[in-house]
């Protein structure tokens, strides 16, 4: 079984690429991130023609998480217990389409897109350490409750975990991704008791801007990974970053990361 996860960056313009990808790669479950759509604009029939059930949520051009399964999508759940709000436009906090849940063949799939940050000092940073404090919290809970539980959270996680993670970490200082508050908030997770999956297997960036040919030289990130339960780790034979997708013209600037159990 392969589940798998990957930034979109806009599911419309990409959906007929973005479900043949899951077939030929024999993708059993995909969490998707920055789908960047209103629920009724998501091309639906796109993945239920190839035999995928489809769960989404979002709210217009920004943000937006979705996840299709063949094997299953049953008891979905939209956001996550105390996830924080944030006041974007100045029209009161709203809890943004940044995290959906639903359960594929006895697995709890969460697709998350955690917050940026933008700067140090921009609102938005608070915002994404209190986002990634209440994931910890609740996580932590969900394991004390079941220590069994089969739980993968599959996310752009928008933190950079080491410096081995990235080109050149002299680039990124004084800069988010990189704060030694976002990787402390991203380590608690992992402290509550969930793994790398991937890592053991891969350590290839899964991110290059679109500017200065930065996929040429291969000058990416690694801000794209599965933290999984105990239970579901045991269960992980192998994983890869399929720089593939991220080759053609007009691709997301993410490329999809599989794990197989």
């Amino acid at each position: 079984m392969r589940i798998a996860t990957w930034n979109v960056n806009s599911i419309r313009a990409r959906s007929e690429f973005v479900v043949g990808w899951m077939e030929r790669n024999e993708i059993d479950v995909l969490a998707m991130q920055e789908t960047k759509c209103r629920d009724d604009e998501f091309p639906v029939m796109s993945f239920l023609a190839s035999g995928y059930d489809v769960a989404h949520l979002g709210n217009g051009g920004f943000n937006g998480v979705a996840i299709a399964s063949r094997i299953g999508l049953d008891e979905v759940q939209y956001g996550f217990e105390h996830q924080p709000t944030f006041d974007s436009a100045g029209a009161g906090p709203v809890m943004e389409a940044r995290a959906i849940s639903a359960l594929c063949d006895g697995i709890r799939v969460w697709s998350l897109y955690v917050p940026n940050g933008r700067e140090l000092d921009d609102p938005h940073y608070r915002y994404k350490l209190d986002w990634l404090a209440a994931l910890r919290d609740i996580g932590a809970l969900w394991l004390a409750h079941d220590p069994a539980a089969q739980v993968v959270l599959a996310a752009d996680w928008n933190v950079i975990p080491t410096d081995d993670d990235v080109w050149d970490p002299a680039l990124f200082a004084g800069k988010t991704h990189v704060s030694e508050a976002e990787r402390a908030a991203l380590a608690a997770i992992v402290d509550a008791g969930f793994r790398d999956s991937a890592l053991p297997y891969t350590d290839s960036y899964t991110f290059w801007d679109y500017q200065q040919l930065r996929f040429a030289r291969n000058e990416g990130v690694r801000i794209d990974f599965m933290l999984s339960s105990p239970a579901f780790d045991d269960r992980v034979r192998a994983a890869f970053v399929d720089r593939e997708a991220r080759k053609p013209k007009g691709a997301s600037d993410h490329a999809p990361v599989v794990v197989e159990f």
